[in-house]
């Protein structure tokens, strides 16, 4: 069964920093393109990063570039979101993607699996 499971969300202050991770169970290839979506309650889900099967081409959304940074360990089979300078307005429910085809994430529709999400809160 493929499974993706997110961990590292929690409540930081404004300024602050986490990092999201991103495991894959034995039946999701390590090597498939991966992305993290977010979303806020009341709004669809959005994209948030995307990163190629090896790691060599990466996208992130106008509203968090320069702040954010998508990373792999194909070893590992573990993606990761490395997250400073957090806002309040990043506060959302994160989702880890992967696209079982290797085609690369660039929209939901493009997502075969889901993990379960991981919330994050950035509030004073």
């Amino acid at each position: 069964q493929v499974q993706l499971v997110e961990s590292g969300g929690g409540l930081v202050m404004p300024g602050g920093s986490l990092r999201l991770s991103c495991a894959g169970s034995e039946h999701t290839s390590s090597t498939w393109p991966k992305g993290w979506f977010r979303r806020v309650p009341g709004k669809e889900r959005e994209f948030v990063a995307r990163i190629s099967w090896n790691g060599s081409r990466t996208a992130y959304a106008d509203s968090v570039k320069g702040r954010f940074t998508i990373s792999r360990d194909n070893a590992k089979n573990m993606v990761y979101l490395q997250m400073n300078s957090l806002k309040p307005e990043d506060s959302a429910v994160y989702y880890c993607a992967a696209n079982g085809q290797y085609r690369e994430i660039d929209n939901m529709a493009s997502v075969d699996y889901w993990g379960q999400g991981t919330q994050v809160t950035v509030s004073a």
